[in-house]
């Protein structure tokens, strides 16, 4: 079908994961699909960028509406290298982040990959959407997140989202009753390392998560703990504007 759009589509979890499989299959129905994602799994790599080191960029298939490319990078890597070279000269109509296979709800969203790659198409004023469940199987199942997939898929394609915002949607496994637009939740993660046994000035990354707001009803994570979908808008623009309006003077000394 021609003027279809383009959909630039890349992940955390690399270009074989299951998730940006079900994602691609999904945007193909509303447009045409360029996948860009890392060759391994980049999982907890924010917007974090390759210097110094070439980058190569790998045609994986090609076929009608969908090609594959893998990069020996991170996330934001894979998308501003799919921005220079495949979108030199015109950018995709959208691009979608995951499906990640584990949520990026509050804190989460401030380490993750998926969410990286996202801001990324976000900084070069392009809508962009992380999608991530929080089913952290190596299959996932999404049977019942397609339809609102789908419905935020085709409303950012209608009705581009604003310049310097995207989109951190999160769905919950199983039985989902809505979707809402919520805030981040106030949380963090505790006890995040642990010394090995035979030597402990060595650490693994391990801890559990802690939402210290859990009554809070306006919140990702309570949406996600009642079946809901959270949608959470975020900006590339991290300037404390309260804060500012607050201390817009020059700053005096002593």
């Amino acid at each position: 079908m021609a003027n279809r759009p383009i959909i630039l589509i890349s992940n955390d979890d690399g270009y074989q994961a299951d998730g940006i499989a079900k994602l691609a299959a999904i945007a193909r129905q509303l447009g045409d699909v360029v996948i860009v994602a890392p060759v391994r799994q980049q999982s907890g790599k924010s917007s974090a960028i390759t210097g110094g080191v070439p980058l190569k960029l790998t045609k994986v298939s090609e076929e009608e509406g969908m090609t594959v490319y893998s990069c020996d990078g991170t996330p934001a890597d894979c998308v501003k290298l799919a921005f220079y070279t495949l979108f030199k000269e015109q950018k995709p109509n959208l691009l979608l982040s995951g499906i990640n296979h584990g949520s990026n709800a509050s804190v989460n969203a401030v380490y993750s990959g998926t969410i990286g790659a996202a801001m990324e198409g976000c900084i070069n004023h392009v809508s962009s959407i992380a999608f991530s469940s929080t089913q952290m199987d190596k299959v996932l199942d999404i049977d019942t997140a397609v339809p609102y997939i789908q419905s935020i898929i085709e409303s950012s394609l209608n009705e581009p989202l604003p310049l310097g915002t995207m989109l951190n949607v999160n769905f919950p496994y199983g039985e989902i009753k809505e979707a809402r637009y919520c805030r981040e939740a106030d949380a963090r993660w505790s006890e995040e390392y642990v010394p090995l046994a035979d030597d402990p000035h060595s650490y693994t990354l391990a801890g559990y998560f802690e939402d210290r707001e859990p009554n809070s009803q306006d919140t990702d994570q309570w949406a996600l703990s009642h079946q809901t979908v959270s949608i959470v808008p975020i900006k590339v623009d991290r300037t404390d504007y309260e804060f500012l309006r607050k201390n817009n003077k020059p700053l005096k000394l002593g």
